[in-house]
């Protein structure tokens, strides 16, 4: 059975988060976390935290071993967004939009 983990609100769009999602996309979990080990990027270990929930959810409800788990789908899906507004030039005003995103992860037994 296919267990999940959803991350809300990470600071950062979803267009910058899927170059690393296609990395661990379709991975067994114990090598994804070590691609996202190292990769430099600061949301790879936000990344990391939520593929650790998945496999622990997965452990701790379904008793489902660490090491025979396989990331089955991973996408990353618009947040809310925080509007701002910048002053420019003439009195006028330039807008701002820090975008944020929600990450779910979903693992699940790999079919030998």
């Amino acid at each position: 059975m296919a267990v999940r983990a959803v991350s809300k609100g990470i600071g950062t769009s979803a267009k910058r988060l899927m170059p690393m999602l296609d990395l661990v996309r379709g991975k067994r979990v114990e090598e994804a976390l070590s691609i996202l080990s190292y990769l430099t990027s600061p949301w790879a270990r936000s990344l990391a935290k939520v593929v650790k929930s998945a496999a622990s959810n997965a452990e701790n409800n379904e008793l489902i071993g660490a090491d025979e788990l396989r990331i089955v789908a991973i996408y990353a899906d618009g947040g809310p967004v925080l509007k701002r507004m910048d002053p420019r030039a003439r009195g006028r005003v330039g807008a701002i939009t820090k975008r944020t995103s929600h990450v779910t992860v979903i693992v699940d037994r790999e079919v030998s």
